[in-house]
């Protein structure tokens, strides 16, 4: 039978082995919240589309996103769509995740890094790795791809195409679309304008087809930004927009 003392001792110490319980029940409630919010079923590429609608739900908070020339997006075959990229700034992904709920498809991006965490949490949202075969594939498979332009310092103008990843399109003979992702600095408004496929006046072969698209690539969607003004692309470094970061 417990002492006086121990029992003493327990009636002291009671509440504060109660809170421990408690905030060690609350730490494994938040861990396994977490858990159940990011591990969902993934496809044949690693995208976890539950994991991708509750990204673009919390986006929708910070932006109103339109989404025009969805009628140049096929319904069932694959096509790779080329936009426009800011430094320092997330567009493929922004442009994907608008692209695919305005299309009710699954929309990847090119780009992913190949390290942890960063590399495994892009490709649940979709993010392949920016290596030709791997883009083949999934267009041939099918699938449509976002890929980025060079970063520049502002929407003037969009940057060089990576002419070899365009090839694997060519190569998969699917649609390859221009769009320009545009928003303003200071407010919630975000569009992401998707052109008529891209056709050469001339067939050509081999690496002279690549270079010819993305150059047309560039043009048209320098010729949208100019129509718009240039204005800033739809990332979360708008969140900063009269900070030095928001005006580059």
């Amino acid at each position: 039978m417990p002492s006086t003392a121990q029992r003493l001792a327990d009636v002291i110490t009671m509440p504060a082995r109660n809170v421990g319980t408690q905030a060690a029940s609350a730490a494994t409630g938040t861990v396994q919240h977490l858990r159940n919010w990011t591990t969902n079923e993934v496809d044949n590429w690693g995208r976890d589309d539950a994991f991708v609608n509750r990204v673009w739900t919390l986006a929708q908070l910070r932006w109103s996103t339109s989404v025009g020339g969805t009628e140049h997006v096929p319904k069932r075959t694959g096509a790779l769509i080329v936009v426009n990229a800011r430094r320092f700034a997330l567009a493929p992904v922004f442009a994907a995740l608008a692209i695919g709920a305005a299309v009710d498809r699954p929309v990847r991006f090119v780009g992913r890094p190949d390290i942890a965490p960063f590399g495994p949490m892009m490709q649940r949202l979709g993010g392949l790795l920016p290596v030709e075969a791997e883009l083949e594939g999934a267009l041939r498979a099918g699938e449509l791809i976002v890929l980025g332009a060079a970063h520049t310092r502002t929407n003037l103008h969009t940057g060089q195409i990576d002419h070899q990843l365009v090839g694997s399109a060519v190569a998969a003979k699917v649609r390859v679309l221009p769009a320009a992702a545009m928003s303003v600095p200071v407010g919630r408004n975000a569009r992401v304008e998707i052109g008529g496929p891209i056709r050469l006046r001339h067939k050509r072969r081999g690496p002279l087809e690549e270079l010819e698209t993305a150059d047309h690539l560039q043009a048209h969607i320098n010729a949208v930004l100019d129509e718009l003004g240039g204005t800033m692309t739809g990332t979360p470094i708008d969140w900063l927009p009269n900070s030095w970061v928001g005006r580059i």
